[in-house]
C-alpha cells in the first residue's frame, strides 16, 4: 500500500497545510469541496496541492509529516519550488 505525505494552500506562497493520507487524490477531493467544513483547510480555502512524496511504509509517511510541520516556512517552500516553481495545482495529474 502506497502512503502519502502532502502540502496544500490557497495561493502562491499563501497558507500552508501538511498532511498525510493512503488515498492521496480521494484526500485531496475532500479538501477541495470542503467534505469537512468545520476543518483547518476549509476555513483558510486550502485547495491547491503544491507538493507529494510517496512512501511504501506508514510509519515513515507520519514521520516525515511530523518533521516536516516543525520546518520553518523557508523550507517548506524550498521544497515546493524545487518541483513545482509555479505552485500549479498538481491534483489533476495525480492518476
Amino acid at each position: 500500500m502506497k502512503y502519502f505525505l502532502y502540502i496544500i494552500t490557497n495561493k502562491k506562497e499563501g497558507v500552508l497545510y501538511i498532511g498525510f493520507t493512503k488515498g492521496l487524490k480521494k484526500r485531496i477531493y475532500q479538501h477541495k469541496y470542503k467534505v469537512h467544513p468545520s476543518t483547518f483547510s476549509a476555513r483558510y480555502n486550502l485547495d491547491k496541492l503544491v507538493c507529494f512524496e510517496e512512501f511504501n511504509n506508514e510509519d515513515e509517511a507520519r514521520l516525515r509529516e511530523k518533521r516536516m510541520k516543525k520546518w520553518n516556512r523557508a523550507w517548506k517552500i524550498e521544497l515546493i519550488e524545487k518541483d513545482n516553481p509555479n505552485w500549479e495545482d498538481l491534483y489533476n495529474k495525480l492518476t
